[in-house]
């Protein structure tokens, strides 16, 4: 008998990369990412939880805690070779995207939280390396929910929060389009799905993560992410925390700018957003830790943010600051 919620396995050849999903698959890992010899980015809780992908690196980097941008310029001078996989959460990934993109090579990913960084060519670039530098996705991308929902409970309600504004925001975007919607609905509904009994189900939390950061890699980033990547930087959030305090406050100054996008999406799955959010489990700011007197800094830094244009109006320091001030 099948597993409540096992999703059958996958293999996704996706224009130039490869998705291959399944419980399991991480057995398997080392001949889709083409065997051993590559150079292995991971942290000391993840490396212990895939071990066979360790023992066929050439090298293995454990990437410390800190900025992805300040991360892959110190590791660039010592950092060789065609293969960088990534084995770990989205710093992990977006380290490793972040060097592939200025080193040249190709950079794959064994997930182990519901980043969707392994699926989005979306990373800040090593510092010192110009802006106009063509960004990296993952030519290989392994997701075995064992792995990418592994986080325990309260972490992986804020994973999931995450992953929720990537499908909440893609469909809200100027670049929007009919195939990452269909993408971005889907995924809202299994990542409300994986929490409708007491244990959460992981195989279906980590396929709607996966179409969630399909979808954003489709549309770019916008409202929501620029507020809570700035706490990240500014406010010394953990990410899926930030992103999980400010969705509920969000998804209203999106609604307000994409209404017809924000009903399709609630249509879709019979339910309003905002519910779903709150039975996941917001905490606040306060609850974060978060300082109210660094937030007008922060407000100076979001409202700076180019990507604000991709959900117009490009919201305001003002309105910024209001969102802010009203998750404390």
């Amino acid at each position: 008998m099948r597993t409540r919620g096992m999703r059958n396995p996958f293999r996704w050849a996706d224009g130039e990369r490869l998705i291959v999903f399944g419980r399991g698959t991480v057995e398997d890992a080392v001949d889709a990412l083409g065997g051993p010899g590559y150079t292995l980015l991971t942290t000391a809780r993840a490396k212990d939880a895939a071990p066979g992908v360790v023992a066929a690196a050439d090298r293995l980097v454990i990437v410390p805690s800190g900025h992805v941008d300040q991360l892959a310029a110190d590791l660039l001078p010592e950092i060789s070779g065609e293969r960088l996989v990534a084995l770990g959460g989205g710093r992990v990934v977006d380290t490793a995207k972040a060097l592939a993109a200025a080193k040249g090579g190709r950079a794959m990913a064994v997930p182990t939280t519901l980043s969707g960084a392994e699926m989005t060519r979306i990373h800040r670039h090593a510092t010192g390396v110009d802006e106009s530098t063509p960004r990296v996705r993952c030519a290989v991308v392994v997701i075995d929910p064992a792995l990418a929902a592994s986080q325990p409970v309260d972490e992986l309600g804020a994973s999931t929060l995450n992953a929720l504004g990537h499908a909440i925001e893609a469909p809200c975007m100027v670049n929007a389009n009919p195939v990452a919607t269909l993408a971005a609905h889907e995924a809202v509904r299994l990542l409300r799905d994986g929490w409708a009994r007491r244990v959460p189900d992981r195989d279906t939390l980590a396929l709607g993560s996966l179409l969630a950061g399909y979808a954003l890699d489709n549309t770019g980033l916008a409202l929501h992410h620029v507020l809570a990547q700035t706490l990240v930087r500014m406010a010394g959030v953990a990410h899926g925390a930030a992103n999980a305090a400010m969705l509920p406050h969000s998804i209203g100054a999106l609604a307000w700018r994409r209404p017809e996008a924000i009903n399709a999406l609630t249509a879709a799955v019979g339910e309003d957003l905002a519910d779903i959010v709150r039975r996941i489990g917001t905490p606040t700011l306060t609850d974060l830790g978060v300082d109210p007197s660094v937030l007008p800094g922060c407000a100076d830094a979001a409202a700076a943010r180019p990507q604000l244009r991709g959900t117009p109006p490009p919201a305001d320091r003002a309105e910024i600051l209001a969102l802010y001030e009203s998750a404390l």
